[in-house]
């Protein structure tokens, strides 16, 4: 009878222990290029409403992204891209990376946000655009004229005070650099940046350091996205954001799913979710314009019709001479 007993209790523990595992959760691999500032709070409503998926962040700036990404194709880590440049989604898809998907919700978004393909092969939530971020302080300080446009940089007393990040790592650096060149011609864009460079003390890989270089006071000015230098403000460092007459470079951050063997059902949940107008509602409170035509106020800092504030840009241009460019870019530039 003992051996009985001792018999029905060890199969009573391991029932117990049994129930008491954690279910198994499905791992999904999202490769994006949002801020460590803003994505968390975004990604919170997802956790919430689906705690059986255990999502695992990749997050880097738009350029080693990219190239994260390609040397990775025959063999991708990642599942699902979010936040990523629409340049960038059209670059990779030479290389036959990317899954058609339409995610639910998707006709809520503006045609300007997406792939014109039956399928498309990429999404975009918002349009980030780039700006020029001064220290005010240092401007009173050394008695410096506020720039208020990209010409207004030329200014030789402005030399070894201008930080810009570098396009071959930041997408911000690359729209700067594409939406000068589309806006001016080739041959003139090239010649202004060449006389921009004599005043460019640095350029570096994020293209939000710029705007935290100034906001710190190592730099005068900055070009960044115009939100980083807005959210800096309002966090109290002595920035202000001044959005170039000339208009600002600007993209679309995107989201695609990753061409594999075996797509996940998670990674199209994702993307449903990532679109949603509860997630799209929380994008603007940092971006002036996202991709549904849902009716939010403009971000405080921005132009009230930021869509006016956009220079021209041929996506199909950027993405087929983004190489090009780049090499030209480096060879006139890397030097600092």
């Amino acid at each position: 009878m003992k051996k009985i007993v001792l018999s029905v209790l060890s199969i009573l523990l391991v029932l117990v222990a049994s129930c008491s595992k954690k279910p198994v959760r499905e791992v999904l691999v999202v490769y994006t290029a949002l801020e460590d500032d803003y994505y968390p709070t975004y990604l919170a409503s997802f956790k919430k409403q689906h705690p059986e998926i255990d999502v695992q962040i990749v997050r880097n700036s738009t350029g080693i992204i990219t190239s994260k990404l390609i040397a990775e194709r025959d063999k991708p880590a990642a599942d699902v891209i979010w936040g990523v440049a629409a340049t960038s989604l059209m670059f990779m898809n030479k290389y036959n990376m990317l899954q058609p998907y339409k995610p639910k919700g998707f006709k809520r978004i503006n045609k300007l946000f997406a792939d014109h393909s039956p399928e498309p092969l990429w999404v975009g939530i918002d349009i980030y655009m780039s700006a020029i971020v001064v220290n005010e302080i240092e401007l009173k300080k050394g008695n410096f004229p506020e720039p208020t446009s990209y010409q207004d940089l030329l200014n030789p007393i402005y030399k070894g005070k201008i930080v810009l990040p570098n396009p071959r790592s930041s997408g911000t650096g690359y729209l700067i650099i594409s939406g000068i060149l589309q806006s001016m011609g080739e041959e003139k864009g090239w010649r202004f940046l060449d006389s921009l460079h004599l005043n460019v003390a640095r350029y570096v890989h994020s293209g939000t350091k710029p705007a935290k270089l100034v906001g710190t006071g190592e730099y005068l000015i900055g070009i960044s996205p115009g939100f980083t230098g807005i959210q800096l403000g309002k966090r109290g460092q002595p920035v202000k954001t001044i959005f170039p007459k000339e208009g600002s470079g600007w993209d679309i951050e995107g989201n695609a799913l990753i061409k594999k063997d075996s797509i996940k059902p998670a990674a199209k949940i994702f993307l449903d979710w990532a679109i949603s107008e509860e997630t799209l509602r929380s994008i603007a409170k940092n971006c002036a314009i996202v991709s549904s035509d849902m009716n939010t106020t403009v971000v405080e800092g921005f132009p009230e019709k930021p869509l006016d504030q956009l220079s021209p840009n041929d996506f199909s241009w950027s993405a087929q001479n983004r190489t090009r460019i780049l090499a030209e870019w480096a060879r006139r530039y890397e030097n600092k």
